[in-house]
């Protein structure tokens, strides 16, 4: 029986081999596809995982950063009332002195002056919060990455408060050179219209558009300068006994500066002031609203001009509009200028940015078994 099972064997030799050998094949390869399969799976996870820490941090600086805002807007606001004062000039007027129409000259221009200003500062102090944050929260992201080989944090909490404490010169420097600008601007716009002329809300919409392309295309520096001092200032001002923490922050500085000058940054900015001056024109459309026996059926390009007022009238109107724009209550205002879907572009930018710099500072711990900042 066994001599004839063996012969059996012998002669389909090669049918057992093929079959042992397919059935082993088929067995590997189903183990490997688990595997695969497996780590493709691992892979998705964490993937989503990291997306949800990701959107979770975007989110969570979104209301940081409204809520920074608002805490800082009264001192946005008493910088710009301070530099330009028309509460004085309308005390005078009360008192109606002899150069009443110089006064109401020098009136017009500081208020339209104030209102622009406030527009361009508060959608600046949006947008330059949003970055740092983002870049802070980078580093902290970095600090907790699993390839950091050392405890030490990157950004220690001092740093993080001397970095963004440089936001004190968007409410110094930078805005008393922004007022220098709008100024004269404001002054070419307006400095002959007589104050008895009469003005739609779609004419008072155009004379701000061309305040804001004066601004725009005659200054020499770009819109980011006025966020941020230039080089030369902080490395001066850091020269003696620099320590780690002021190295690094200078680093964070100098990150900012480059996130600044990037095309990404430059379209937020764009979308932020159309949102910040189309929100402004909203305010100032409730000033120009026909009477009740006034009002009759007309196309919505039509009732822009509906209705006209003098420019002695707008001029009050104008100069009360920054009470509104830099409310440290919840605004329309804020919100519109925050409500950007292009920040999360400019985030994604700044997640990449930290992304190459998380896999160098990897590659560095292999290589040399120490830890560099990115």
């Amino acid at each position: 029986m066994f001599s004839s099972a063996w012969n059996f064997i012998k002669r389909h030799k090669k049918k057992f081999i093929f079959t042992g050998a397919l059935i082993g094949g088929v067995y590997l390869l189903g183990k490997y596809a688990q595997k695969k399969f497996s780590e493709i799976q691992e892979r998705e996870a964490t993937e989503y995982i990291a997306q949800a820490r990701r959107q979770f941090h975007f989110e969570s600086n979104q209301r940081t950063c409204n809520m920074t805002v608002l805490s800082m807007l009264p001192a946005l606001k008493e910088a710009i009332v301070t530099q330009l004062n028309s509460e004085s000039l309308t005390t005078l007027l009360k008192s109606k002195p002899a150069n009443k129409l110089e006064i109401w000259e020098d009136l017009k221009i500081i208020s339209f002056t104030r209102t622009v200003v406030a527009v361009y500062s508060t959608c600046m102090l949006v947008v330059l919060l949003r970055v740092q944050l983002n870049i802070i929260g980078g580093y902290l992201y970095l600090d907790n990455s699993v390839g950091k080989s050392t405890t030490t944090p990157l950004a220690p909490p001092d740093v993080q408060q001397q970095y963004l404490s440089s936001i004190q010169h968007l409410l110094g420097d930078g805005l008393t050179e922004l007022i220098t600008v709008v100024k004269k601007a404001v002054q070419s716009s307006l400095g002959s219209v007589s104050l008895k002329e009469t003005w739609s809300l779609l004419e008072l919409e155009q004379q701000l558009n061309w305040i804001r392309a004066e601004v725009e295309t005659s200054s020499r520096r770009s819109l980011s300068w006025y966020l941020l001092a230039d080089d030369e200032n902080v490395l001066a001002d850091q020269a003696c006994g620099l320590t780690e923490n002021d190295i690094m922050t200078i680093k964070l500085l100098n990150e900012t500066r480059d996130m600044l000058d990037s095309p990404d940054f430059t379209t937020v900015l764009k979308v932020c002031l159309n949102r910040g001056f189309s929100r402004l024109c909203d305010n100032l459309a409730e000033f120009f609203r026909p009477l009740p026996s006034d009002s009759a059926p007309s196309c919505a390009p039509d009732s822009l001009s509906a209705v006209s007022l003098p420019l002695a009238k707008i001029i009050p109107i104008i100069n009360g509009q920054i009470n509104t724009i830099c409310s440290e209550t919840p605004s329309h205002f804020v919100q519109v200028t925050s409500n950007i879907k292009r920040w999360s572009e400019l985030y994604q930018s700044d997640v990449q940015y930290f992304k190459i710099a998380n896999s160098q500072i990897q590659g560095e711990t292999v290589g040399t078994g120490s830890c560099c900042s990115c």
